[in-house]
């Protein structure tokens, strides 16, 4: 069991590098694939052995061995966060249908976290990850729910945040939910439901109303400030998606 925990950690590590890459990459549109890995600095090429998960940073005191411009922390940082979770996921048999749910439900929390770190940094859901992640979840809900379920789901979680977004236009003269919002919102809903949606967007706008509030408290926000609101949406998201019990927990005490 240690060994595969091990396994697992080195392959969620490995993913997390290739993250790294979607997040900075994918904002600024550069192709994923090519070039390979540079430093940003001097534009020296990262060598295999330059770019193993975790140690590699250790080893080169997190600067480029070239120009010795130092490298973001955020790079091992997300490396060993995803091999943790690529431990934390696994299941407790490995048939090829545990494996199948185990490889959709981590390949979800991998785009959930691109959009989380992308959101924040350059304030936008970028379409590619949106999609990725409507396709991913098609396929679970295909396989585990009804096509009304999952049919409404997106239906509800794309209209439902669009006419408001469009009333609030016309009435303000100002935009209130992105565009990679009001996706992100209907793609959760294949997953998620009818049900499950109107949660996250009620909870998600509250939690990034309060959040909105205390910063202005503090001095930290104006009214004018834009908030990059596609965190609220995921991380609601992601007690719905992986911690379900829990979530129920707390909708309990939310409609009482």
């Amino acid at each position: 069991m240690i060994t595969l925990k091990i396994l697992a950690f080195i392959f969620g590590s490995m993913i997390g590098s290739f993250l790294n890459a979607v997040i900075y990459r994918v904002p600024r549109k550069i192709n994923i694939a090519v070039p390979r890995s540079h430093c940003t600095k001097c534009k020296k090429q990262i060598y295999w052995y330059e770019n193993i998960p975790v140690l590699s940073y250790i080893f080169l005191r997190g600067k480029c061995s070239k120009c010795k411009a130092p490298y973001s922390v955020q790079y091992p940082l997300i490396e060993a966060f995803v091999g943790l979770v690529a431990i934390f996921l696994m299941p407790r048999t490995y048939d090829s249908m545990a494996l199948m749910y185990y490889f959709l439900y981590f390949s979800i929390f991998c785009a959930l976290l691109c959009h989380f770190i992308i959101d924040i940094k350059h304030q936008i859901l970028p379409d590619s990850i949106n999609i990725y992640l409507a396709l991913i979840f098609f396929c679970i809900a295909f396989i585990k729910y009804t096509p009304i379920y999952y049919l409404s789901g997106a239906a509800i979680g794309f209209l439902f945040p669009y006419l408001v977004t469009l009333a609030f236009y016309h009435l303000k003269g100002q935009q209130g939910l992105g565009g990679g919002d009001i996706k992100l919102f209907a793609a959760l809903g294949i997953i998620l439901g009818p049900v499950g949606i109107i949660n996250n967007i009620f909870l998600s706008c509250f939690f990034g109303a309060i959040f909105s509030l205390v910063m202005m408290g503090l001095g930290k926000m104006s009214r004018t400030t834009k908030l990059a609101f596609g965190p609220f949406i995921i991380i609601v998201a992601v007690f719905q998606i992986f911690f379900p019990a829990l979530f129920k927990q707390f909708s309990s005490l939310w409609s009482i």
